[in-house]
């Protein structure tokens, strides 16, 4: 059986981030992908990054994947693409389907990235052709330049609903409605005022009742909630549309952490149920880093800087970092994602995290006991 440095289980953002870090450091590492393509998300996203220069301030998402990937290649790193990771076992042993053959790699460290899916809503008619994820709307477009539809209602106001609602129109939508059942809009709202200049009418308090259509959509219908998150009769709305996008959430892909036998934790601030860690991505099982979406959602700026503190963290453990240069190394990143969590869409993960922490000393302490 092979054996190596570290593996990592994901080319998005927070692994190829991972990756560049540690083989810094000299360690031998392998990127594993199921995707044909690496740079996770960050290839689908044409608009620019906002906040610091510091943290990729107007860059655009796939030229910063673009910069990753030949970062990586320059340290070093192998990057196998076509691979998907089947199992994770006592040992750090990763089970790889590459083709026709599966192989068994057994890691010093491993360092799970795999990111997050998209969160659905049932409602009648929600199984029509034509209801889609708003990240599957953007991979058509902004990847394969294939439109998703021509009339378009977003259902969800936050970041993921409002860029990618922009983006459509760009592409020739008509975006007929945005909706969203809580008062206010959760993008950020520089996304949002470019959609609302557009003259996209915005629908806060409303839900989607049901789509329509004879084997596809053809319309759909809304209504306001009251203050029980129920429809109040009366409300109802129509549009024509033959696209409904949902960008209702993402929830973290702990398949593989879980079968390791983290320690989880149920914390909705960051998605749901996550592998507790500690603020270097180490989980309960050593040996084990967890980094991005994984973890908890965040934006890509964190995923980024969480995945060199989970390099770093990899490569500390093994030795191949001075303890004074990594410890100053770590100090940065730590200032540096303080920094990018400072304003009020960090409160809600400064909170997850702290309870995060919590349920891990709670985990020492039994196993101590």
């Amino acid at each position: 059986m092979k054996r190596r440095d570290l593996i990592i289980i994901g080319a998005g953002p927070a692994g190829l981030s991972a990756a560049i870090e540690a083989a810094q450091y000299g360690l031998d590492v392998v990127v594993y992908d199921e995707n044909a393509l690496p740079g996770g998300q960050l290839f689908k996203q044409i608009h620019k990054f906002f906040g610091s220069k510091e943290h990729r301030a107007r860059e655009r998402g796939f030229r910063i994947g673009q910069q990753l990937l030949e970062e990586a290649g320059r340290a070093g790193v192998e990057v196998v693409l076509g691979a998907q990771v089947i199992g994770l076992y006592d040992g750090l042993i990763v089970q790889v389907v590459r083709g026709d053959r599966i192989e068994r790699v057994r890691a010093n460290a491993v360092v799970i990235a795999t990111g997050a899916s998209e969160n659905m809503v049932p409602f009648p008619g929600w199984t029509l052709p034509g209801v889609i994820g708003a990240g599957a709307a953007q991979t058509m477009a902004n990847l394969h330049g294939v439109r998703p539809g021509n009339d378009l209602l977003m259902v969800g106001c936050g970041n993921v609903g409002v860029v990618v609602a922009y983006q459509m129109l760009q592409a020739g939508c008509r975006v007929q409605a945005m909706i969203d059942a809580s008062r206010a809009i959760g993008g950020y709202g520089v996304h949002a005022a470019k959609v609302a200049r557009t003259g996209v009418p915005f629908f806060l308090g409303h839900t989607i009742l049901q789509a329509e259509g004879d084997g596809k959509v053809e319309s759909a219908t809304i209504a306001q909630v009251d203050e029980r998150w129920q429809p109040v009769p009366g409300t109802e709305k129509t549009f024509a549309v033959d696209t409904i996008c949902l960008a209702v959430g993402l929830t973290p892909a702990t398949q593989l952490s879980r079968m390791a036998g983290c320690t989880m934790v149920n914390l909705p601030g960051l998605g749901g149920l996550v592998p507790a860690t500690a603020q270097n991505g180490a989980t309960s099982v050593p040996g084990l880093y967890v980094a991005g979406d994984a973890g908890g959602i965040e934006e890509a700026s964190s995923a980024m800087i969480r995945g060199r503190l989970a390099g770093l963290a990899a490569a500390r453990r093994q030795g191949f970092a001075d303890s004074q240069a990594a410890e100053s190394r770590g100090q940065e990143l730590h200032e540096s994602l303080d920094r990018l969590r400072g304003g009020p869409f960090g409160e809600r993960i400064r909170a997850a995290e702290e309870l995060m922490h919590k349920a891990l000393e709670k985990e020492a302490a039994c196993q101590t006991a």
